[in-house]
């Protein structure tokens, strides 16, 4: 049988008891691309959800009491298994997704690394011998925090699932799995099946596609205790209210309006390769994706003509049918949002150098000069292959055009290194590359933005991964009852 047999997940979701029968109804699974209906998947109730917090939370128990190297050995299995139905799964992201097969091919081998990383953390050491003035032992412990939510994005949808799923079992907790509707079967079904597969007991690992209202029932669930949440600004705004509300830790990765900065003397071709891979992977659905472009006055003519070239000569298409360097944009939904930003910043006065319409879900790849930063196409997250650029002439003018932005994710710096160092040292970022351009992850870095792009770095590593997923316990130890004067 296929991992993927539709015959498992079709109109079903994952509980406790399995693939069950969903109570919210189903949902079509359409291609982005072709307009094609590749299955359908199971909806949850908010009934759903309050049974699979409960089941869940009974299944961690036993899950945390499991032996380390009996969990260490379920993920190093489910690494093992993405690696050996990769080809599997990464057809359905490049159908579902619209990614185009070597984006589709980093998800999973990402995947894979993540699960390795993650095998690590059951035995990785959870505690401290703390001095002290009693006449004890005192001692810090991390534990498991319980059960888990994660909800993720349709964009890496594997990736950006895995690297909380992973960990946050490692260490012991039940996680609630709410993906993005429209890549529910590619890295939602795909998961699920990898870590039945693995040997995951029953309730530990739940899958609970949904709407708006299944979102805030994995979030406000009296069960759980920790939410891991990656997708837009203002829906994580609402996940930290909710959880605020509830007295629950939020992990927000949120969006990103980031910047890469070229400077002067740089070697224009090798810039402008970065630059049109920042704004364009996976056609600029990616919170990293560089969506402000911020280049010196002596290398910007040159800098624009080549990103230029590469737009006019990019293939846009169907990933799934032929070799294709953009593939479509999620739905048309995102398509008219993109469409609508580029045409309101030209009739602010910016050029359009490139690109700037599409068809159906294939927008071509784009260039927009001209602007000021209060051009729409800079001063907000596309989420599209939009490039806008703007000149500098002096670094302090650089970095004031940098910092002039509510979001704090990703930062490239391309150029003379010692000069790179003294910018990068006066950025306010979560990441910062020099002589890369924005986009990048590793199973084993801590990743997270500032401001807002989110709550700080909660995913990935090892410390990152226990402050994500665990709570500290104080625990002191006597020989015998202490005395008291009452």
């Amino acid at each position: 049988m296929a991992l993927l047999d539709p015959a498992l997940w079709s109109d079903k979701i994952y509980t406790a008891k399995g693939w069950v029968k969903a109570g919210g109804g189903s949902r079509d699974v359409v291609s982005p691309a072709t307009g094609e209906k590749l299955g359908s998947i199971g909806m949850a109730s908010v009934a759903d959800v309050e049974q699979s917090a409960k089941d869940a939370a009974a299944a961690q128990v036993e899950w945390a009491n499991t032996a380390p190297e009996a969990r260490a050995a379920i993920l190093r299995k489910a690494g093992e298994l993405f690696e050996q139905h990769a080809a599997e799964i990464e057809s359905w992201l490049v159908k579902e997704a619209g990614s185009i097969p070597p984006k589709a091919g980093l998800e999973t081998h990402i995947a894979a690394q993540e699960c390795f990383e993650a095998s690590a953390l059951p035995t990785h050491p959870a505690g401290q011998v703390l001095p002290s003035g009693g006449d004890h032992w005192s001692f810090s412990r991390r534990r498991p925090a319980g059960v888990v939510t994660v909800i993720a994005p349709f964009n890496f949808p594997l990736i950006l699932s895995i690297r909380s799923i992973a960990p946050a079992i490692a260490l012991g907790n039940a996680v609630l799995f709410k993906p993005d509707p429209r890549t529910a079967v590619g890295a939602g079904a795909a998961l699920i099946r990898v870590f039945e597969e693995a040997g995951l007991p029953a309730g530990v690992f739940q899958l609970l596609n949904g709407a708006a209202d299944v979102g805030e029932a994995v979030c406000s669930a009296r069960e759980v205790r920790v939410i891991s949440f990656t997708g837009s600004t203002p829906a994580g705004r609402k996940v930290g209210e909710l959880a605020a509300k509830h007295l629950k830790r939020a992990h927000l990765e949120l969006g990103g309006n980031n910047a890469l900065i070229v400077l002067p003397g740089v070697d224009v071709a090798k810039a402008a390769s970065a630059g049109a891979f920042g704004s364009w992977m996976h056609q600029g659905q990616i919170c990293m994706t560089t969506g402000r472009h911020i280049v010196h006055e002596s290398v910007y003519d040159a800098y624009v003509a080549a990103l230029v070239e590469k737009a006019n000569h990019l293939p846009v298409g169907d990933p799934a049918s032929g070799q294709v360097a953009l593939g479509p944009i999620i739905d048309a939904n995102q398509t008219a949002k993109i469409q609508a930003i580029v045409d309101e910043t030209v009739a602010q006065g910016g050029t359009l150098a490139a690109g700037g319409t599409h068809e159906g879900n294939f927008f071509k790849p784009t260039v927009l000069t001209n602007l000021t930063q209060d051009s729409s196409a800079w001063k907000n997250e596309i989420f599209g292959p939009v490039a806008p650029i703007i000149k500098f002439s002096t670094i302090d003018e650089a970095i004031a055009i940098a910092e002039n932005s509510e979001y704090g994710l990703s930062v490239g710096i391309l150029g003379e290194v010692g000069e790179a160092m003294k910018i990068a040292d006066r950025l306010h970022t979560g990441i910062l590359h020099i002589n890369e351009q924005t986009v990048g992850d590793e199973a084993n870095i801590p990743f997270g933005g500032v401001g807002a792009s989110g709550t700080g770095s909660r995913f990935g590593g090892a410390e990152a991964n226990l402050e994500a997923f665990t709570e500290t316990q104080w625990l002191t130890v006597r020989s015998d009852i202490a005395p008291y004067p009452f």
